[in-house]
């Protein structure tokens, strides 16, 4: 009964549940940490990430139970410690492998939904297993703990007690201490150091040696080395800056002339600043036709708030090319105002109020001339500002004669897409609505005002600009612009589908950009499909 020493009084016991409650619930979050600049964070990986952990939960559950009935050693059980936290600290090492090598094999074997099977797969390969063995726990101490059945109830929910608590440290450690502090690495190394000193301790106390603990801990200190790296873009040598905030995976990459912002390692540009003082020729230009569209040009000064401020690509265009602008930006990640002061060159003057778009219109009173909405996270769209409801609280912002401008980030070619339900939606509220599709991207600006007159005045406060090249791409935003009728599908607070929308244009976008290299493969195999890229 030696090996079973350091347990009669029970605390250890409570301390293993603890423990294991917060270790399960740091690496949920840090899955999420892991899959979001690949995946994106939306609802749809969220629910990807918490289905397959309950399952591994559940078989666990089954498993350990079964295991103490057979077995009660509770060696085995931290045995099953130790090869959990060994799997944990080996994730920051290959996780980001497994999960390229997995899009790529998903890419090219699964004929829709690429990133959904894609998540799915990445989180059953990579967190299933050690979760699996986290989750016998409960039942393999309820087995060492009942000793009489007069206190099981007492005993049992003891366990539970201190299997919440640690699950709530869980939640808030990772998000608010580890990963803003040292990123999601480091944090999976931390939470399997955890582990692996509560196992190391209880096989201490035997007195015998354990093979198990020498290597798990050998593992461990390897995994430090080379598993400390918070590079996701790994493949990247020339990335000016990159890391993690509470919101958002952060990358910056710059040439000569540009830098350029992405919350995202697989696609998708957020912000860029042309060290020339030139046009992007990206969608910030289009959305340039909103202030002409509000009478710019005759205006004193032209009030202008930008929801979803990025690094302040538009108000930076704003500043550059209209006299008389006040520009107020709202940006929720605080990381990226910081990183629009260091690398994007925003003007100081423009005051940036760190708050979500919509929780600031209820806040404030103020009416401007032009609102941008760009509050894209990632590559999807915030439900909570794609609704009637937004839409109307932002047409009360607007001066008379005011004029909303909408990026659609993802421009479908099959209809119900996600710029289908936007644009319906934002035609239920606006008398006049009017799109234009960037050329060369996958956006599409919108236009809406109650001012009938809006494109008039835009084309009348053009003739006075002076500017050749914003004249020449207002010029052809103007000749492409299209009328939008309102339809059918209508998004509000409670039914606002945005992230299942989002992701079956993702997959449109990529199903077209992949079909060049799937027919490289299909003629020439795995060479040619290597000698392409």
């Amino acid at each position: 009964m030696q090996k079973r020493k350091i347990l009669k009084n029970k605390l250890y016991l409570y301390l293993t549940e603890f423990f294991a409650g917060m270790s399960v619930m740091a690496v949920e979050l840090g899955a999420s940490r892991l899959l979001a600049p690949y995946f994106s964070s939306s609802q749809i990986v969220w629910t990807i990430i918490i289905g397959t952990i309950m399952i591994a939960m559940a078989l666990g559950n089954i498993y350990g139970g079964r295991s103490a009935d057979r077995n009660p050693s509770p060696d085995r059980l931290y045995g099953r410690i130790i090869i959990a936290a060994v799997w944990i600290a080996l994730i920051p090492v290959l996780g980001k492998y497994i999960i390229l090598g997995i899009s790529g094999i998903m890419i090219f074997t699964v004929s829709g939904n690429y990133l959904i099977w894609a998540a799915f797969a990445a989180c059953m390969i990579i967190f299933v297993f050690p979760l699996f063995l986290l989750g016998t726990v409960t039942p393999s101490l309820v087995k060492y703990t009942v000793d009489d059945l007069d206190d099981s109830g007492k005993v049992v929910g003891m366990l539970n007690a201190s299997n919440t608590i640690g699950s709530i440290i869980g939640t808030f450690v990772p998000t608010f201490v580890t990963i803003p502090a040292v990123g999601t690495s480091i944090t999976f190394i931390i939470f399997a150091a955890i582990l692996m000193a509560l196992a190391a301790v209880y096989f201490a106390s035997t007195g015998e040696k354990s093979v198990k603990t020498f290597v798990g801990i050998a593992v461990l200190i390897a995994s430090c080395f080379f598993g400390s790296s918070d590079s996701f873009a790994f493949w990247e040598r020339t990335l000016t800056y990159e890391g993690e905030s509470v919101y958002n995976y952060l990358q910056v990459k710059e040439d000569e002339d540009t830098v350029y912002l992405s919350t995202n390692v697989l696609f998708g540009v957020q912000s860029v600043y042309c060290r020339s003082d030139e046009l992007t020729g990206m969608y910030y230009d289009y959305a340039m036709a909103a202030p002409l569209m509000a009478g710019v040009n005759e205006k004193e000064k032209t009030d202008i708030l930008v929801l979803g401020m990025g690094t302040g690509t538009f108000a930076t265009q704003c500043r550059r090319y209209f006299e008389g602008t006040d520009i107020v930006g709202v940006e929720i990640d605080d990381a990226i105002t910081a990183l629009a002061s260091e690398y994007f060159a925003l003007d100081e003057s423009i005051p940036v109020y760190t708050y979500d778009g919509r929780a600031f219109l209820n806040a404030v009173s103020d009416k401007y001339d032009v609102i941008m909405v760009d509050a894209y996270q990632d590559i999807t769209i915030p439900f909570q500002m794609s609704s009637v409801e937004f839409f109307t609280l932002v047409k009360e912002h607007l001066a008379p004669g005011g004029v909303m401008v909408v990026n659609m980030n993802m421009r479908g070619e099959n209809g119900d897409s996600i710029n289908e339900y936007l644009a319906d939606t934002i035609a239920s509220v606006f008398d006049y609505v009017y799109t234009v599709d960037v050329r060369g991207a996958t956006n599409r600006e919108l236009f809406a005002s109650d001012n009938a007159s809006f494109l008039e005045d835009m084309e009348r406060n053009l003739a006075l600009d002076t500017h050749g090249d914003l004249r020449d791409v207002m010029t052809r935003a103007l000749d492409n612009m299209e009328e939008y009728n309102e339809g059918e599908h209508i998004m509000t607070d409670d039914k606002a589908p945005v992230e299942l929308l989002g992701m079956a244009v993702i997959d449109d976008i990529i199903g077209a950009e992949i079909e060049y290299y799937k027919d490289v493969y299909k003629k020439e195999g795995i060479k040619g499909l290597l000698g392409a890229f």
